[in-house]
Formats: structure tokens, sequence, C-alpha cells
């Protein structure tokens, strides 16, 4: 197993750990493969069996065995679409999209994912269905497919190759004032 496979892997674990995630829940993850090797945010789409695929091998089958779906963010130039399975699209209500990413437009990591799913789909947005926990791989902005309210998940390595993780678990709003109680 790579590197870059076990850091995935740890990563995935630690905050499937953290974030109390349940079967059919959904994981946001953004990943650029560009800043795993060092650079600069899209600016070197990785082959399309290195990076992506070793990010892929190390989070997916810890998704499968808790049954928790996988959302994997496109970039910018898709306006940071979702790639997910379809059974997810219907079981969520997702309107689907029409485009294929690709390394040069949605990026490695989607690209890889929409090769890899069953039967995969691109989403525009989680709609009021957003994930309950996110990973962001070399600093791609998942923030707007989280619920909220996040809460910082702070891994033990907080580094995939050269990319910065930034994890992220979800909480349920806190209401009331100084009289409310939150836990019984």
């Amino acid at each position: 197993m790579g590197e870059v496979r076990k850091q995935a892997a740890t990563c995935a674990a630690e905050l499937l750990g953290a974030a109390g995630v349940e079967a059919g829940d959904i994981l946001v993850v953004g990943c650029s493969t560009s800043e795993i090797a060092g650079k600069k945010i899209g600016s070197e789409p990785s082959d399309p069996n290195h990076a992506a695929e070793e990010v892929f091998a190390g989070i997916y089958p810890l998704l499968q065995e808790k049954g928790v779906w996988l959302a994997a963010q496109c970039c910018e130039h898709l306006n940071r679409a979702l790639v997910i399975e379809r059974e997810a699209a219907a079981r969520f209500g997702l309107p689907l999209v029409t485009v294929v990413p690709v390394k040069e437009a949605g990026g490695s990591w989607a690209a890889q994912v929409y090769r890899s799913l069953r039967e995969p789909v691109v989403v525009e947005n989680l709609d009021n269905h957003r994930a309950s926990a996110g990973l962001d791989i070399g600093e791609t902005t998942i923030g707007m497919h989280l619920k909220p309210v996040a809460v910082m998940v702070r891994p033990s390595d907080p580094w995939i190759g050269k990319a910065r993780v930034t994890m992220a678990r979800t909480r349920p709003k806190l209401i009331g004032g100084e009289r409310a109680q939150y836990r019984q």
C-alpha cells in the first residue's frame, strides 16, 4: 500500500470515528492531486492512475464497510458539483446535471471517482441533504456541502502527500439561551 493510500485511509478512519456517521449518511471529499504533489491547486492534474486512485483506494472501502455514501467534489470549473452513486441521488431526490468530470474540468479526483463508482452521476449540490462529515485534501473548500454546524476534527497527521488535510463533522444547531440545556 502506497503512502498516499495509507494517509487517506488513516484520515478517513479517524473522521468516521469522530463524526459518528451512520449508514446512509453522506461524506463529502474534496481532493487536489496537485497539492498532494506539492504544486499549486489546479496546476498539475495527476496521472489518472496515481494520486486520485490512491486516495480513492484508501477511503472508499471504509465508506462501503460503514454504508456511507461518497460525494466527490469537482473543481471550480464544474462549480464544485459532486459525483455520487445514482442510488444515493435518487434516495435524496437530487437533480442530476449532465457532465462527465475529466482531469481538466472536474479534476483528477472527481474523474477517478466517476470511473470507479458502480453507477456514477453528477449533481450540482446536495440540496437539503448536506453531508454529515467532510474530508478536504489540499484546501479545496468543501464547506458549502456540509450540514450546519461544522465542527473541525483534527487529524493525527494533517497531510496527505504534501497536501494539508482539513476534516469536519457536523452536529445539530444548539438553540435557546442561557436557560437551555443540551444534554440529558
